[in-house]
């Protein structure tokens, strides 16, 4: 499904459901195409299934960059309009975490679940006053030359400013996680990377509470 800022939408499960999960994705400096998260797409195939009553959206940036961050919030603010669910969560991977945290001051949204997430010091988190923010970090995610990554004490640090704020949340670091649940292999096949398992299960706790 194309949206109007040009992004793209995939859609699991009945556009009829009145709540939404809308999903997105990390970035990178350069700015490229934006591109299918392996580690969003790998939890949707898991979780779908197990929450039929939930709607499942992933979102396709136009250019996936935090130098054109404004352009993936707006994508991402078409996404949830698009759905227009009742109630909405949303769940950002890595940069996905500030777009996330950007589109949260939408009526709809009531949770933001962070996936190793980027949220850098200069973010505004008042989006997230009197929401919910869920953070779950890999605790060896960590950003090395030419690897992307996010260390566990930035996200610790902007939950930590969410609460001060007055947001609700939880913190969650994954023993030995890395940065992401999944890879995508040339072919296209999905790779679990270590943990993966327990990050389905974190995240699947979290949309019993949300459901």
């Amino acid at each position: 499904m194309r949206l109007g800022t040009g992004a793209e939408l995939r859609i699991t499960g009945s556009l009829d459901a009145p709540a939404a999960v809308v999903c997105v994705n990390g970035g990178q400096a350069a700015q490229v195409e934006g591109t299918w998260s392996a580690s969003l797409e790998w939890l949707v195939r898991r979780l779908a299934p197990r929450f039929p009553e939930l709607v499942f959206a992933e979102v396709r940036y136009r250019i996936k960059s935090w130098n054109k961050l404004d352009w993936c919030v707006d994508d991402a603010r078409a996404a949830v309009a698009q759905i227009g669910a009742q109630r909405t969560l949303l769940l950002g991977f890595s940069m996905g975490g500030a777009v996330s945290v950007r589109t949260a001051d939408d009526p709809s949204v009531e949770t933001v679940l962070g996936l190793a997430p980027w949220l850098p010091e200069q973010l505004s988190l008042e989006p997230l006053r009197d929401k919910r923010l869920r953070v779950l970090h890999g605790s060896l995610d960590r950003g090395l030359p030419g690897i992307p990554g996010v260390a566990p004490g930035m996200s610790k640090r902007a939950y930590e400013r969410a609460l001060a704020l007055g947001a609700d949340g939880e913190y969650t670091l994954v023993r030995s996680g890395l940065h992401g649940v999944a890879l995508r292999a040339p072919s296209g096949r999905l790779l679990a990377l270590p943990r993966a398992s327990t990050w389905a299960s974190l995240v699947a706790q979290e949309l019993t509470r949300f459901e």
